[in-house]
């Protein structure tokens, strides 16, 4: 197949570029080119604005594709924009949504590509919801060739999965843990979360490209492992050669007391606070023999033992450390105020 990607660099694209260089696809990634060093030797890079409609055409000049991914697409305008890039380009335009865009709640903790989409705390997910709708549209009204592919909590060796962390990633939290300092894990840790590794996910998600099956349909692409954040942190810690100290706050208060920046509400309330169990049968379905391999024991460690190898990648966080420590001294000093 003749891929084009937009992106093909980040957590999940950079698994797909392996993988379809390696199969012998012809691969071509479009990106501002910030980590070219990372992007196999055979793969086409175009380095442009995506948004420069006019320089990307003349990039392109005059090419059509199999299937086009859009990695980095998160508001309306921009795939209205690729609609007029791609449409008589591709036979396959393959969008990166969220999973996140799922009721929050839900009517049942069962999520399948049926379950209604809509999530009161979180734009980023609104803004998912509404290109959806926008491409289904297109789908409808003009056949335009798409796919939606909804992930959820999908991580590799650049960072290790935490729930609650502030915007310069999970090393502070990793720190606290070698400090032997509490970590703070939203509600009382037992909410079932699913954790997909990035390799795993590649591969269902090559199964689709090209497939007559998922044109004008929507798949989840996610691990049948469950862990509650409990277990998760303390596989964290297991790989760190420590026992983590997990200090429970509610979900609503952290949302409440962290900043804004932060965008708590939407990332513990409109998402990682809630028990979802995800059914991928439908991918199943549609890509045969499909199966998420890596257990998080094993992902996890792999992801300690790259961040421990790059200091690069350590970068400390005072605020948020200083953050932590503040709202696990507001809540001991609640306690001993009512226990008083």
């Amino acid at each position: 197949m003749k891929v084009l990607i937009i992106g093909g660099t980040g957590t999940i694209s950079s698994a797909i570029t392996r993988q379809l260089a390696e199969s012998g696809h012809e691969l071509w990634l479009l990106n501002r080119g910030t980590r070219k060093n990372e992007v196999p030797t055979n793969v086409k890079q175009i380095t442009v604005d995506i948004n420069d409609e006019r320089t990307v055409l003349a990039s392109l000049d005059g090419e059509t594709f199999d299937v086009v991914c859009e990695f980095i697409g998160f508001i309306p305008a921009q795939v209205e924009r690729d609609i007029r890039l791609f449409k008589g380009r591709t036979r396959q335009y393959v969008y990166i949504s969220s999973a996140s865009a799922y009721n929050k709640p839900a009517a049942n903790h069962v999520i399948t590509e049926g379950t209604t989409l809509a999530n009161p705390h979180w734009q980023y997910s609104r803004n998912k919801i509404a290109c959806e709708e926008l491409l289904m549209k297109a789908y409808r009204e003009e056949g335009f060739p798409i796919t939606i592919v909804r992930p959820s909590h999908t991580y590799c060796e650049r960072g290790v999965p935490v729930s609650v962390h502030g915007p310069k990633g999970s090393w502070p939290v990793m720190k606290r843990i070698l400090d032997g300092k509490p970590v703070i894990v939203q509600g009382d840790g037992t909410s079932l979360w699913t954790l997909t590794w990035n390799e795993d996910f590649a591969r269902g998600f090559i199964g689709l490209l090209g497939n007559p099956k998922a044109i004008g349909e929507a798949f989840q692409i996610m691990s049948d492992e469950q862990l509650t954040w409990n277990q998760i942190y303390e596989c964290v810690g297991n790989a760190l050669h420590m026992t983590p100290k997990l200090y429970h706050v509610a979900s609503d208060f952290l949302a409440a007391v962290a900043p804004k920046e932060w965008d708590f509400e939407g990332n513990l309330l409109g998402d990682k606070s809630l028990t979802v169990q995800f059914d991928c049968s439908k991918l199943k379905c549609a890509v045969p023999g499909f199966c998420a391999t890596t257990r998080f024991d094993e992902g996890v460690r792999r992801c300690v033992a790259y961040l421990l190898a790059h200091p690069e990648l350590q970068i400390e966080e005072p605020d948020f450390d200083a953050w932590c420590d503040r709202v696990i001294d507001a809540q001991e000093a609640a306690k001993s105020g009512f226990c008083s």
